[in-house]
């Protein structure tokens, strides 16, 4: 592979087609966070741009190193994406279940904030593992290029993201403002939804 104008499209092209996992959880998120700020914003979308940077610079790594173990590894991808994300969305849904029961289901708008529960920082690294692990494969799809064009092609894949993400959470938090106390319900089920679609596309296409 040469330094084209085919690398860059293809690099960006591949960017949009790893982001789509993080978009949607990014949507989530904002729903879930209506009030979110933009440096909060640029924090989250941050985090997902480094995994979707180092997951295939990682893939490319073990491809010429450890390939025999990295076959194996690359089956269990969609059962820990799944994994990963059903505990998520089921935690979010949890916590909803547990605030109506404490309530006593008054509908006032102080309630309906104490409903929101901001994203901590260790829910993100596991959201940014989950939704870019599949990302280890393009290591495969890489792996005649050099180091530096690998490094490259991963940069640009976590600028894709960032920028698809900042839209996601952007989406969602115009639509929480509406939705404002059901917004995570909706959240944890397209968490869910995005684990599950991931484990299905993973083992049996």
């Amino acid at each position: 592979m040469s330094w084209n104008l085919m690398f860059f499209v293809n690099s960006v092209l591949l960017g949009i087609g790893l982001a789509m996992d993080a978009f949607s959880v990014s949507l989530a998120n904002g729903l879930n966070e209506p009030q979110i700020k933009r440096s909060r914003i640029c924090g989250i979308a941050g985090v997902y741009a480094f995994f979707q940077f180092a997951m295939p610079l990682t893939g490319w790594i073990c491809v010429h190193t450890i390939v025999e173990y990295f076959t194996k590894f690359e089956k269990l991808i969609p059962w820990i994406a799944l994994i990963l994300l059903l505990y998520i969305g089921g935690k979010m849904l949890l916590e909803v279940i547990i605030e109506k029961i404490k309530s006593n289901k008054a509908d006032s708008e102080k309630e309906e904030k104490k409903e929101v529960v901001k994203l901590g920082f260790g829910t993100l690294v596991v959201q940014g593992i989950a939704t870019s692990i599949d990302a280890l494969s393009v290591g495969f799809t890489i792996s005649d290029y050099g180091f530096l064009m690998a490094f490259i092609a991963s940069l640009i894949i976590a600028v894709v993201t960032f920028a698809i993400c900042v839209v996601g959470l952007k989406i969602g938090k115009k639509a929480g403002e509406k939705l404002a106390g059901k917004a995570n319900i909706l959240g944890g089920i397209i968490l869910i939804g995005i684990g599950i679609e991931i484990f299905v596309k993973g083992v049996f296409f």
